[in-house]
């Protein structure tokens, strides 16, 4: 039910702001592409195209209340054990979805990264990612960060193998390795930790994404399948994270 139906969502918008404790960084898994075509008797693909639409919204609620990061789970590296087919209309719908948005991102400030092993993707839409990151590089409002051909333990075994260099070369002592050498080593360890990770499709699991990052972060599950996620449904989610006390791992009242 919604909590707040006397409001629109530019009113809900601005309560949350006029509220506060937004957070710097959400992070989304983009769950139930599939079952929302296949209630429709629509094939797969449909459903991932009907998705964007949800990515746009997403994308801006966070402009509008200044969130500095948005990392959405877009292909994860288990996603390529799905049907050829599949996986090759998400590589063009990647490819279609780069050009037609690159100019209203650009226009909004965002700045485009990529978290995974981008070698992994094939060579037209790793070239359409890389010319769309280098067109947004000069954004100064929103990262949108992308996970694609990710896997949270993937970007660990990563961050360890940099720290291992980094001893074999004579930088660094083994007692010396610390949590923050290796966050050093992790795919954008400049980006904040996300305060937030939101599911969709009612889903509760992490599904091997940002294992590390998301160690504190607050986890919210929600109903709605990916493509029917739009601002309303953002927001809302939104509310229930102001909702939250975070201690962690300390008492009430005694955070530091």
């Amino acid at each position: 039910m919604d909590p707040f139906p006397e409001h629109d969502d530019q009113q809900l918008a601005a309560l949350l702001e006029e509220r506060g404790e937004l957070p710097r960084h959400v992070a989304i898994i983009m769950d139930g592409n599939g079952r929302w075509a296949r209630r429709r008797f629509l094939p797969r693909a449909a459903g991932h195209r009907a998705g964007r639409h949800s990515v746009r919204a997403a994308v801006s609620v966070c402009h509008r209340l200044h969130i500095e990061a948005l990392t959405l789970y877009t292909f994860s590296q288990e996603n390529f054990r799905r049907p050829v087919s599949e996986v090759s209309a998400l590589w063009s719908f990647l490819e279609e979805a780069l050009l037609v948005e690159r100019a209203e991102l650009k226009e909004t400030g965002v700045r485009l990264v990529v978290s995974g092993d981008v070698a992994l993707l094939p060579e037209r839409a790793r070239s359409a990612l890389e010319e769309t990151i280098d067109d947004l590089r000069g954004g100064d409002g929103l990262v949108l960060n992308l996970a694609l051909a990710y896997g949270g333990r993937q970007e660990i075994v990563h961050a360890a193998q940099v720290a291992a260099r980094r001893v074999a070369d004579g930088e660094l002592a083994p007692e010396d390795i610390t949590e923050e050498t290796l966050r050093a080593g992790l795919y954008h360890p400049e980006l904040p930790d996300p305060d937030v990770v939101i599911r969709t499709s009612g889903e509760c699991r992490l599904s091997n994404f940002l294992i590390w990052q998301a160690a504190y972060a607050e986890l919210l599950i929600c109903d709605e399948l990916w493509p029917d996620f739009r601002e309303r449904q953002f927001l809302l989610a939104l509310a229930r994270y102001q909702q939250r006390e975070r201690r962690f791992g300390g008492l009430p009242g005694h955070v530091t």
